[in-house]
């Protein structure tokens, strides 16, 4: 999948945030190689278990056959752990908050842009601690600037709480999750945080020197993003005449469109405004010689959360028209204080995103008490459903079974008390569990 340019920029502007979110909590980026030879893959049992399906491996290098396979990383557990065996030799070598911005390769059989694709790109987060509390902590930390970055830049509101111990990370103890829900009901998986406990460090020998003078395990997390989170911008906000983007990541926030721009003028005072806009805002002046309703639809379809247009009888009046992408209101305002103007715009228009999408999640969550009830709703009514469960992975499999793919998508860290038994086997329950279909 080739990413051009102003998708590309889109990427960057997330990336840009969430690095930001990561160093103010006390992160380094760092990178690892491509590459993972088996032998170190190997070492942690239930994690290359559970990618075995997805690796792309290399056997030949140049001309000469391999005397071992390297795996094309699917992630990075393995590299760091290696890593960290190396350098990690008392406490005072702790707490390591590494992060790293790279791309993996998973084999998927099935392919769909942004959403999954053989490569793609992505951050990772990799850190050792000396207690496990310490790294339980870390875990909730991160997962929180995750909920933080959706909500606060992409304008997306999810669910959010701990995976079930059949859809948890390979080799983690526990996994966390952000489940934003699509315009149509399905839910994404849009970031996860994973407690791994001290298994990695003990299938990889790393230990510490402790305060007591012993050797220690330490305890280690990992969490992650992806460029999956543009397929989740697209089909939260988008519309049949396209992109509907979150000020924070477009990379036009303001296109000013000059209007009879051949009049005496009108482009030297839309170039005034462009040089002083560009200072605050990512400003674009189309001067071009295409109509002005080619250039409305075409910043209607990359997003543009505002349009700026300005035409001599504007001038005139020393006001322009501000027209939102988000709901095509036009609004005639001055061209004095017009910095405040935008300011104050862009953010009243990514909290109307934020709120509409909140209100369409809120529509599509539905409460299921029976199994009947739990069918009827999985077959008639797309969203999420609010179900309970008794904690056995089989009830898990016959709801996915039934319902031709609703699964678990998390048990929220505040659970409510919808009934007294499992929706599926009747049997007393443990947990209230977010269902849905997912991408």
């Amino acid at each position: 999948m080739v990413i051009r340019p102003y998708g590309y920029a889109i990427w960057e502007n997330m990336r840009n945030d969430m690095d930001r979110r990561f160093k103010e909590t006390g992160h380094e980026n760092v990178y690892m190689p491509m590459f993972i030879p088996e032998s170190l893959l190997q070492k942690e049992k239930d994690h290359v278990e559970g990618f075995a399906p997805e690796c792309a491996w290399v056997t030949i290098g140049g001309s000469e056959k391999l005397n071992e396979r390297l795996c094309v990383r699917p992630t990075s557990e393995t590299l760091f752990c290696e890593h960290y065996a190396k350098v990690v030799n008392t406490y005072r070598d702790l707490p390591k908050l590494y992060n790293q911005w790279c791309s993996v390769v998973r084999w998927e059989k099935t392919t769909r842009p942004f959403l999954r694709t053989s490569e793609f790109l992505w951050q990772e987060g990799h850190t050792l601690h000396e207690t496990e509390e310490e790294a339980r902590e870390e875990t909730q930390r991160m997962l929180q600037v995750y909920i933080d970055f959706y909500k606060e830049t992409l304008a997306i509101p999810a669910v959010f709480g701990a995976k079930t111990e059949k859809e948890r990370f390979a080799g983690a103890k526990e996994t966390y999750t952000v489940e934003p829900m699509m315009h149509n009901g399905v839910a994404l998986q849009g970031g996860t945080s994973h407690y791994f406990g001290d298994g990695f460090a003990r299938a990889f020998d790393i230990t510490y020197q402790g305060r007591d003078n012993k050797l220690h395990y330490p305890h280690q997390t990992s969490w992650g993003t992806s460029t999956r989170m543009i397929g989740a911008l697209i089909m939260v906000h988008s519309d049949d005449d396209g992109l509907v983007l979150p000020p924070k990541v477009a990379p036009i926030q303001v296109a000013i469109i000059p209007i009879a721009q051949h009049k005496e003028g009108v482009l030297d005072k839309a170039n005034a405004l462009y040089e002083s806009l560009k200072k605050t805002f990512r400003t674009k002046l189309d001067d071009s010689d295409q109509s002005p309703g080619w250039k409305f639809a075409q910043y209607e379809m990359k997003g543009v959360p505002v349009r700026l247009e300005l035409g001599p009888k504007d001038i005139e009046k020393n006001q322009c028209v501000l027209v939102r992408r988000d709901t095509r209101e036009k609004l005639f305002v001055s061209l004095d204080g017009i910095e405040d103007t935008i300011t104050a715009l862009l953010a009243q228009i990514h909290d109307d995103m934020y709120n509409r999408a909140l209100e369409n999640m809120h529509e599509k969550t539905h409460v299921a008490t029976t199994y009947d009830e739990f069918l009827d709703i999985a077959e008639n009514t797309p969203g999420f459903i609010k179900a309970m469960w008794c904690g056995d992975s089989a009830c898990e499999d016959k709801l996915k079974d039934a319902t031709g793919g609703v699964k678990s998508r998390c048990i929220p860290f505040e659970e409510e008390h919808l009934a007294d038994t499992c929706v599926c086997c009747g049997k007393p329950a443990k947990h209230m569990v977010y269902w849905g279909k997912q991408y």
